[in-house]
């Protein structure tokens, strides 16, 4: 009984020390992210809500050009307005970068605002969900367009200069679901898989000129985005279990931080970043064991709702509301919605 106070004040000293030292090293290793970033143009595409809007939020804290863009004018314009409170150095522009001319033109705009681009983040993106009885052709067309051509436009506007100058840094927001097959989200994850490789093997290519690709692949974040997703079939049962599973604590990752450790990653020239726990796990067992993973989102999908409702029809989340969500499971991803300009 006399050594315990003993042991316990070593123990507190010990956490004490590691925790002064953590907080230490992270400090470093914001300060590095910061003056690696500093004055440098970034161009974050589907930058006006969601993940895109944190990420602008977190380059322009680190004193970088931020450069946005998105189909939706006025949502671009409310999200430049609370970027103008962290800094001036802020251009959006109204873009479909599906189109060719008009990722050429977007780029082109932000060179003649601030001289060139040194970092790329293509994180544009669409989720339709629902079974695959209800996807259509277009929907598989459009998540190749979002995913893929978009990224492919807005990389070889801006690649050829980054090349001359060897220096530049592009990241690409893929997801879980671009190394994992999702059921119920086939067209997202048929493009995510199209990104992964794109980006995986770009990386590969232009290491010789010293620019480095960064792969993001997310699990659940906690963004706001369910209300913005567009849902089919039982669209309100669909709603139900994508919104809570996408706000839980436990399964899902604050968005902010999810955020500022790609930040991070894009300032050090990562070749990847798996976000969450649970997703970092599920790529381990799939790289082991991909036909037990295959068979375990099998089992998963008899839980999800079966064909039905609304049929191919697609409707946007915050018309597909019910009493089993919004509700206080999915309170967090709602503080989110409001915070991340997903909320007109």
């Amino acid at each position: 009984m006399r050594h315990r106070p003993v042991v316990t004040k070593t123990s507190a000293l010990l956490l004490g020390t590691g925790v002064a030292a953590y907080a230490i090293w992270r400090s470093s290793a914001q300060r590095r992210t910061r003056s690696l970033l500093r004055q440098r143009t970034v161009f974050i595409t589907g930058g006006s809500r969601g993940l895109g809007f944190i990420l602008a939020q977190e380059f322009a804290g680190c004193g970088s050009n931020v450069v946005i863009s998105a189909r939706d004018a006025e949502e671009l314009a409310r999200a430049e307005a609370r970027l103008r409170q962290i800094t001036p150095n802020i251009l959006a522009i109204p873009a479909d970068v599906t189109m060719r001319e008009e990722a050429e033109r977007a780029v082109q705009k932000a060179i003649d605002r601030f001289g060139e681009v040194d970092v790329l983040v293509n994180n544009a993106g669409i989720i339709s969900v629902g079974p695959a009885e209800t996807m259509t052709i277009d929907d598989y067309r459009d998540a190749i367009n979002i995913y893929f051509w978009g990224p492919y436009f807005m990389t070889m506007a801006v690649l050829p200069a980054m090349q001359k100058r060897r220096s530049g840094r592009i990241v690409n927001i893929s997801s879980i679901g671009g190394k994992i097959g999702v059921p119920h989200l086939l067209p997202y994850s048929v493009g995510k898989f199209a990104l992964t490789g794109f980006s995986q093997g770009l990386r590969s290519e232009l290491l010789k000129d010293n620019v480095h690709v960064t792969t993001v692949s997310p699990g659940l974040m906690r963004t706001g985005s369910p209300r913005n997703a567009f849902f089919k079939g039982r669209n309100e049962s669909e709603y139900a279990w994508f919104s809570i599973s996408g706000a839980l604590p436990v399964v899902s990752m604050n968005a902010n931080r999810a955020a500022r450790r790609i930040v991070s990653a894009c300032a050090r020239g990562q070749a990847e970043l798996i976000l969450t726990l649970p997703a970092k796990l599920a790529a381990k067992l799939h790289s082991v064991f991909p036909g037990f993973t295959t068979d375990l989102m099998g089992l998963m999908n008899r839980l999800l709702p079966p064909p039905g409702g609304i049929g191919t029809e697609a409707r946007p989340g915050w018309q597909s509301f019910s009493k089993a969500s919004p509700s206080v499971l999915t309170a967090l991803d709602q503080q989110a919605a409001e915070k991340n300009n997903e909320v007109a």
